[in-house]
């Protein structure tokens, strides 16, 4: 994975969802250990969205459970 993209999605985690940054591991759970709702999920879309400049398709969201998920999809998708 690559540190930068880590560190952006870090960053906004902590900042616009007020999660701890101890918390955000690679194996942590969106869901279950971050607390993330299906509300914020829309949120994590359109700043995945503003921030690495690709569409987020539903579908594709589907898969992500953990940070390492997200972390891998934004790399595969980020240009």
């Amino acid at each position: 994975m690559k540190p930068e993209i880590v560190a952006k999605v870090n960053e906004f985690l902590a900042e616009e969802f007020e999660i701890e940054a101890a918390l955000l591991t690679p194996e942590a759970r969106l869901v279950e250990d971050l607390g993330i709702e299906s509300l914020d999920f829309v949120d994590i879309v359109v700043i995945i969205e503003r921030d690495f400049g690709f569409k987020v398709k539903r579908e594709d969201m589907e898969g992500v459970h953990t940070l390492e998920d997200l972390y891998k999809y934004i790399e595969t998708r980020a240009v």
